[in-house]
């Protein structure tokens, strides 16, 4: 394994880190702006109001995504088991 071949594999792993945390992370991203916006405009400042719809939609965005993610990880598991089986 050369140096070349270690920076590619990180490359890929962290690539799959975004895809995999991507859609969530945008999805809480996006609502925790709306309801600060909504608590700035109505001044309503409950604790449970940031947290509670946050863990909802990540689940959802989880469970929609779920598939995408899987085979993308599948994808990457597999060239990296090929490696390992080769030799890199």
């Amino acid at each position: 394994m050369t140096e070349g071949d270690a920076l590619d594999l990180m490359g890929e792993a962290i690539w799959m880190v975004a895809i995999g945390t991507g859609p969530a992370v945008g999805a809480a991203m996006l609502l925790g702006i709306l309801i600060a916006l909504l608590q700035a405009l109505t001044q309503i400042q409950e604790i449970t109001l940031t947290f509670v719809p946050k863990i909802i939609v990540v689940l959802l965005v989880a469970a929609f995504t779920g598939p995408y993610v899987g085979a993308q990880l599948a994808t990457f598991t597999d060239g990296l088991i090929s490696r390992i089986e080769s030799g890199f």
